[in-house]
């Protein structure tokens, strides 16, 4: 496992693009094995999350070829419909692959899915959505064995919460599914509309407006190029890292208008934004302002990825920030460990009151999550003295060259392996030696 070894104090400055959004790729990765064709996807991060999914394709029968930053599947010649329970248990987002495997095969057998622990995301929404297509699913320890002997038919479904992945799922099963299908309280997340995008191109009817989304079944779907959205959360980490140190940056290759519940924010925190058609220019002030209170609501608003990295701000802040968690019970893992560092946070269930400090203190942290890791990397780069940050495999799966990059706009970060790996690799090549 790598740790990341920061020395605090540098400001950022510099110009980057934003990579591809990874919580877009997922989705339209799975709808790969979907469309029986041959298709490129462009605008790919190279994250531990899409190497997850493409080990999935390549268990389900897909050649995939992975170059710079595009991915080929070729799902033509693919049969498979079961997961292995080790791939599933990677990531949360896993369980995508329902829609597409039932849409094609008509049966899928998986596990429930990994991934980070923020809390409950039950696949109860997913699968009493899949239920209603006419499939038949039968659990027995931990294996979900999904069937739908005479082909999805289309239906009408609401959602009780507007859920990114039930949503998605649904939109896969129904896309060639026999008949009209409807989602009611839909998720209206721009990763949603561009997987819709993409199965568009690839000859799907799906229209979505305002939490309503129609897709009228097609017999068939062919291969297409499609170029992967910028990653809003990656895009805003990168705004708050020049916040947190008092920094000026341009971010490029950048959609602004998913930003829509994050600038308000940073703009009532005292930074100064200019925004154009595809990129953003931030210069952050002497010292941050507090946000009287920050709320995680589903798309439009304020995004519960970014609650995390949004409590470091706020540790900073002159005054007190109340912060209000609605989507997910278990996200404040990360304040034990800002707390090491000298943070002023008092939790109780869902809400948080940050009263800020001067200045946060290096220490050595533990990551908890994905957003969570970057939260305490963030805080790195603002404290006085030296912060080691424990276990960032969590960071892999969601930044590419995250470190790297902040190198590259001036913060001091170094990334080693632990001891205990170290020495266990040590251990290792003893033992081979005495086999030899």
């Amino acid at each position: 496992m790598a740790l990341l070894t920061i020395n605090g104090g540098r400001v950022l400055n510099g110009e980057i693009e934003c990579q591809g959004s990874k919580n877009s790729a997922l989705p339209i990765l799975a709808a790969c094995f979907l469309v029986r064709g041959k298709c490129e996807i462009h605008n790919c991060p190279k994250l531990s999350d899409i190497e997850g999914t493409i080990n999935i394709l390549k268990s389900l029968g897909c050649d995939v070829v992975f170059e710079q930053n595009t991915i080929v599947v070729d799902s033509r010649n693919a049969s498979g419909y079961e997961i292995p329970e080790e791939l599933m248990h990677e990531m949360r987002s896993s369980i995508i692959f329902l829609g597409a495997i039932l849409g094609r095969s008509g049966r899928a057998v998986i596990s429930t899915p990994g991934g980070c622990d923020i809390g409950l995301r039950p696949i109860d929404l997913h699968l009493s959505a899949i239920k209603k297509f006419g499939v038949e699913i039968n659990e027995e320890h931990g294996i979900l064995d999904c069937k739908c002997n005479e082909g999805l038919k289309g239906t009408a479904v609401t959602l009780s919460f507007p859920s990114v992945g039930a949503t998605e799922n649904i939109i896969l099963a129904a896309a060639t599914a026999e008949g009209t299908t409807t989602i009611l309280n839909a998720a209206r997340e721009p990763e949603v509309t561009d997987l819709a995008d993409f199965l568009n191109a690839c000859g799907a009817k799906i229209h979505c407006s305002s939490g309503i989304i129609n897709i009228e079944g097609v017999k068939s779907l062919h291969g297409a190029s499609h170029n992967v959205i910028p990653d809003r959360i990656v895009c805003a980490t990168y705004l708050c890292a020049t916040a947190v140190t008092r920094g000026e940056m341009l971010l490029k290759s950048v959609i602004p208008a998913h930003l829509g519940g994050v600038f308000p924010i940073l703009d009532e925190m005292g930074c100064d934004l200019k925004v154009g058609s595809r990129e953003i220019r931030i210069t952050a002030p002497a010292r941050l302002k507090k946000a009287d209170k920050i709320s995680t609501q589903p798309y439009p608003g304020f995004p519960t990825d970014l609650q995390a990295i949004f409590t470091t701000l706020a540790c900073i802040a002159d005054g007190t920030t109340v912060i209000v968690e609605n989507i997910f019970e278990c996200r404040f893992k990360h304040v034990p460990e800002l707390l090491k560092m000298g943070a002023h946070i008092k939790t109780e269930g869902r809400v948080a009151v940050v009263e800020g400090i001067p200045c946060l203190s290096g220490a050595n942290v533990i990551s908890t999550d994905l957003r969570g890791s970057c939260a305490l990397v963030l805080a790195g780069l603002c404290a006085k003295g030296t912060t080691v940050v424990g276990k960032i495999n969590h960071l892999d799966r969601g930044y590419e060259n995250f470190d790297e990059t902040l190198t590259s706009l001036g913060a001091s970060i170094v990334r080693t392996e632990e001891a205990h790996e170290k020495e266990d690799e040590k251990q290792t090549g003893a033992n081979n030696s005495e086999q030899r």
